[in-house]
């Protein structure tokens, strides 16, 4: 694997329980489950993480424990990208700059090389992300092997009109790292779908496992192609899910339902 020119990617992501707070420990912990991942046969193309799984929501110690400027992460990342040649996403992270924090997702190809970053745009009243964080402010995609990839953190996706601007711009897969806890199964699952049916893209989804100060969090991360079948779908339990895509399947079901040809954009408004 590894060619431009082949039509199917294999996807790994790494649902993983995180320990709050402790960045060093999870680092660790992820970094196993990784190592497991690329031994698989197929070895996977691109590896994803979920969100904020170096510090959990500690978001009352989170300028203490960020990393500065994402050095860290971004360094490890990188070598793990370049040592394995694999392409990796790495969920997001909680980063430090200057007096602000963000909810960062970093993105690298097989060399190491970082092709992409995002901030996290809408941020969770529920769980206090206003207090403690900075809302990013614009929208990313990046190059995955000729793929374009948009990127969008767990509560983004509530936000359709961020799913459709990436995919008007060329995105053929969104890659959502996230933290999404029950009882809200039902909207996580039908939220993801919809924004593949809608957009007529792959949705590459890796939820975190486990408890953390009284909330759970169940997995079901999930890979939908752009009919919104199912590819693969966790269970509730620590794993590494992994799913084919084939990327070609997007310009296929855009030209049989061409919903962005028969848009009437001129008619909507954004108020």
């Amino acid at each position: 694997m590894g060619n431009k020119q082949e039509t199917k990617l294999a996807v790994a992501l790494i649902q993983a329980d995180i320990e709050i707070g402790s960045p060093q420990e999870n680092k660790k912990h992820l970094e196993s489950l990784m190592e497991s991942a690329v031994q698989a046969n197929p070895k996977p193309d691109l590896l994803v993480l979920p969100e904020m799984w170096n510090t959990g929501y500690a978001l009352e110690q989170i300028h203490d424990i960020a990393d500065p400027e994402g050095e860290a992460s971004r360094e490890w990342l990188s070598s793990f990208a370049a040592k394995h040649e694999v392409m990796v996403v790495g969920g997001s992270v909680a980063v430090k700059t200057g007096d602000e924090i963000y909810n960062m997702m970093y993105a690298f190809d097989r060399t190491g090389l970082q092709v992409g970053e995002y901030a996290k745009l809408h941020l969770f009243r529920l769980m206090d992300e206003e207090k403690h964080l900075t809302a990013g402010t614009r929208l990313v995609q990046f190059d995955l092997e000729g793929v374009q990839a948009g990127a969008s953190i767990c509560y983004d996706i509530r936000f359709p009109e961020l799913a459709r601007s990436l995919a008007l711009g060329g995105a053929k897969m969104l890659i959502v790292p996230a933290e999404w806890p029950h009882p809200r199964l039902h909207h996580w699952r039908t939220l993801l779908m919809a924004r593949a049916i809608e957009n007529q893209m792959y949705v590459i989804a890796c939820n975190r496992v486990g408890s953390s100060r009284g909330t759970d969090f169940f997995g079901h991360s999930m890979i939908i192609d752009p009919w919104g079948e199912i590819v693969a779908e966790g269970s509730e339990s620590e794993e590494i899910l992994t799913g084919l895509i084939e990327p070609e399947l997007v310009d296929e079901v855009r030209g049989r339902i061409p919903v962005f040809a028969d848009r009437r954009p001129e008619l909507y408004t954004d108020k």
